[in-house]
């Protein structure tokens, strides 16, 4: 753990000579809504390939930059494009940027991702805000011997999405005429997707959404003392008895079908949250 400290160290301070301000907000982008970072102002932008210590992105649609700046105003660090379990990384390197991100000032977490809906309710291009998560990938980027100055043994996960930024998100869709949906987010470790049988089982727990990201981050988040909102974009449905072959490109389209709206949620957010 002590490496782990040295190394987190050493992205902040790369960082922290890099750029000019303090980020609050931290931004995870997901696949096909990295866009969003463009929208950032007097952006300093940095290579993941830079920066000490950091993963490289290997997934279509992640771009693997870190972007610093202002958004709507407020002082920003967005990863446009995230690190996965299932590209061979370890749990404590898929989290690490979280790590980063609280050690240069961050203190909330806006986490987002691509999806499958399980729930009937929802739609392709359905927003849904993540009020809960089931972690089903089998791991946990906690595990090991715990260093107190990144967090307590045993962080309490029972209200790991902030229930004022979940109220914030629904009020800024319903002023914005986009409507917001809200439910459990389960992470699977992939890269396949899921069987019939493995999805009715897991709506059975109680999901109604699935993927597989989001969760490690929002741990790491919270047992940094990050508040946490989190966002899905459904691309797809995975309803067992009417489920159709996916593939990551169709993920791709309509995540960008979707970017708009969801551009212009986020923004909404970030332009009315107080820190």
């Amino acid at each position: 753990m002590d490496n782990m400290l040295n190394k987190i160290k050493e992205a902040q301070e790369f960082l922290s000579n890099r750029i000019s301000i303090t980020p609050e907000i931290g931004l995870i982008l997901g696949s096909g809504l990295g866009d969003l970072a463009d929208e950032i102002q007097d952006a300093t932008v940095i290579n993941y390939k830079e920066i000490p210590n950091f993963p490289e992105s290997t997934v279509e649609g992640h771009a693997g930059e870190l972007v610093v700046g202002k958004l709507q105003g407020k002082n920003v660090v967005a990863m446009k494009g995230r690190f996965h379990f299932y590209e061979g990384y370890s749990m404590k390197e898929v989290t690490f940027p979280v790590r980063v991100m609280a050690a240069i000032g961050v203190k909330l977490l806006l986490v987002t991702n691509a999806c499958g809906g399980l729930n009937p309710k929802l739609s392709a291009g359905s927003l849904m805000i993540i009020n809960d998560h089931i972690n089903f990938m089998g791991t946990n980027p906690l595990i090991g011997k715990n260093e107190a100055e990144l967090g307590p043994r045993f962080p309490d996960m029972s209200t790991a999405y902030d229930k004022g930024l979940i109220d914030l998100a629904h009020k800024v869709g319903e002023d914005q005429g986009i409507t917001t949906h809200e439910g459990v987010y389960l992470a699977i470790s992939g890269p396949n997707y899921f069987s019939k049988a493995e999805l009715r089982m897991i709506i059975t727990l109680g999901a109604d959404t699935i993927g597989m990201s989001t969760v490690p981050e929002v741990i790491v988040a919270r047992h940094s003392n990050l508040k946490v909102l989190g966002i899905s974009c459904v691309t797809d449905m995975a309803i067992p008895d009417s489920l159709e072959s996916i593939s990551h490109q169709q993920v791709m389209e309509m995540a960008k079908k979707t970017k708009p709206k969801f551009i212009s949620l986020v923004k909404g957010i970030v332009n009315e949250v107080s820190l």
